[in-house]
């Protein structure tokens, strides 16, 4: 693990790799399998023991600004509904009904202030509690406090949702970031920022491998030549390991103009591209004036599909020093840009990367020394499911 460096010493130090050539690496090569993209034994570990156990972020705040929002997310182990409270808290329930299990709610998000079931008209508060029951006089006797939705631990920090996908298990956002990525965050004041937009894809690939894409500097000369490698140095990171997570710095040809002079005081924070990764499954991009966050999730069954979102945070118009007509023109043009690149050059990718996975003979595979933030991805998803595998062995099995 690594101590985290003031930014302008950060920015100055991938600048010195850009001039001698290298980057920041690992003490060595590591070797991957294919089945650790096929495999429904380890994806189902994965589901519990990574997502079931830590937490990982669902949403911005400001996607659920006003008491009785709500918004519906497909978690690898549960279908969630998650509703902004009327004390501004926040709280997601298996999105279920209690009597004979029908969905819920079935929009994507919303406002609602009550509740009901589609199937048979039970009906549950913002709160989750059992509101009403139909035709109660024939149903017959219910302990109502026992029929709720089921809670999923929800927790609100630095302007994002997260949850642990099990009911079963606590929540502690600051302890899992950490002493180094919990103040790190703090510090960006993402709260005060608005989710301008936000999609989701499903994809018939891994969630590895769509997580290891955007963890990867090694690539981007080849698979993005006219896009994204006409901007940024390829093989250049200035890495930061902070155990559990990671921070690196990659700096844009536009820095170029300081390879053979000093740059003395000037900021060089416009001249780079700061990559964050928030295990276990988010990279949150660091712009010059705006964040991006993109998170990858297993599917509740099939080891080799995954859902990704995007999302791009932004000031408010009252914030910006914008009139709206340039506010909304500037961040249109961001995220057209953002779903080109994924939908025209790294999907494809992709896809014909777990076509070829499926190989009764694929082989073995590598990662390489410069391949840091990727390597500290599999180390700790590895790290997660081996800890799972050792806490189920220790318990008692019922008689």
């Amino acid at each position: 693990m690594t101590t985290s460096l003031p930014r302008q010493d950060r920015i100055r130090r991938a600048l010195e790799l850009l001039r001698d050539k290298t980057t920041d690496k690992f003490d060595e090569i590591v070797p991957v399998e294919a089945g650790e993209y096929t495999d429904p034994v380890l994806a189902k570990e994965e589901r519990d023991y990574i997502f079931g156990a830590v937490p990982s972020i669902v949403a911005h705040s400001s996607e659920l600004a006003r008491p009785h929002d709500f918004m519906t997310i497909q978690m690898p182990r549960n279908n969630l509904l998650i509703v902004r409270q009327k004390d501004g808290g926040v709280k997601s329930f298996v999105n279920l009904c209690r009597h004979r299990g029908a969905m819920l709610e079935d929009r994507d998000k919303g406002r609602c202030r009550i509740f009901s079931c589609g199937y048979h008209r039970w009906s549950y508060d913002p709160d989750g509690s059992l509101r009403a029951i139909t035709r109660d006089n024939t149903f017959g006797e219910v302990d109502r406090g026992e029929h709720g939705l089921i809670e999923i631990p929800t927790e609100e920090r630095h302007g994002f949702i997260w949850v642990v996908d099990n009911a079963k298990a606590d929540i502690n956002v600051a302890e899992w970031l950490g002493p180094d990525i919990d103040p790190m965050l703090a510090s960006y004041h993402l709260e005060d920022l608005v989710c301008y937009k936000a999609a989701g894809f499903d994809e018939p690939t891994n969630w590895k491998i769509m997580q290891d894409a955007f963890l990867d500097g090694y690539h981007i000369q080849y698979a993005h030549p006219n896009t994204a490698g006409k901007i940024i140095h390829t093989n250049v990171m200035a890495f930061e390991d902070f155990g559990r997570h990671c921070r690196f710095i990659a700096p844009r040809k536009s820095i170029d103009r300081f390879l053979e002079e000093d740059p003395g005081d000037t900021p060089l924070d416009r001249y780079v591209t700061e990559t964050h990764f928030i295990g276990p499954n988010s990279t949150l991009l660091r712009q010059p004036d705006h964040f991006q966050l993109l998170t990858f999730r297993p599917h509740p069954l099939d080891p080799m599909k995954s859902r990704m979102e995007q999302r791009l945070f932004v000031p408010t118009v009252e914030n910006s020093g914008m009139p709206p007509e340039k506010w909304e023109h500037v961040w249109n043009k961001n995220w057209d840009i953002l779903l080109a690149v994924l939908h025209q050059e790294d999907f494809p990718l992709l896809r014909d990367a777990q076509r070829g996975l499926v190989s009764a003979d694929a082989g073995g595979m590598i990662l390489g020394r410069n391949e840091t933030a990727n390597q500290l991805f599999r180390r700790e998803t590895k790290r997660l499911v081996a800890a799972g595998r050792a806490a189920n062995s220790e318990t008692p099995s019922s008689p």
